[in-house]
């Protein structure tokens, strides 16, 4: 999938991805944008002020220009494009289709991802490989196309390399 040409910014005072991923998916939520719809987050550090802002990316350049209005209505910092070229996907076609244990063959036809990238290996993985989802599956823009890190696992599987629960620094002090 290439990114979708009509994009908008939607900057945010927040800082963790996940509080970032439950203002993307409330901020859509209201929306009616189409099923194209990719939905990222970005770490922007401009300003002295670091956080996560989000972008929204379509083929319907209309359905853009209402989001704008209704996000700006509701006191929300809107501008044209996204943020830059390597957004963390959360909303994509097929995300919801990713769930359970499937093979890399399968995440890539149910999904816009376009492939896996195992960490610490040049080469891709065999089609046939089960990727373990976790329900928790964020493809990042690479290049223009939608890239999915992943890292081996137990019993020959793979996980993507983003924990849906991370354990937060320094935890055990």
């Amino acid at each position: 999938m290439t990114p979708p040409p009509y994009a908008l910014g939607v900057d945010t005072d927040v800082t963790r991805l996940r509080d970032a991923d439950h203002l993307l998916r409330e901020l859509v939520a209201g929306l009616g944008l189409p099923g194209d719809l990719v939905g990222c987050t970005h770490l922007v550090r401009d300003g002295g002020r670091p956080r996560l802002a989000l972008s929204l990316a379509t083929e319907e350049r209309a359905a853009l220009a209402t989001a704008r209005e209704r996000l700006t209505a509701r006191g929300h910092s809107v501008t044209d494009g996204a943020w830059d070229d390597s957004g963390r996907a959360v909303l994509y076609p097929g995300a919801a289709d990713l769930t359970g244990t499937l093979t890399v063959a399968q995440v890539l036809a149910r999904s816009a991802i376009d492939r896996v990238r195992v960490l610490g290996t040049p080469d891709a993985p065999d089609p046939s490989v089960p990727l373990v989802t976790r329900e928790f599956v964020r493809p990042q823009w690479e290049g223009g196309a939608l890239v999915l890190a992943a890292m081996p696992a137990v019993g020959g599987t793979l996980v993507p390399f983003e924990d849906p629960d991370p354990t937060p620094c320094c935890a055990d002090h």
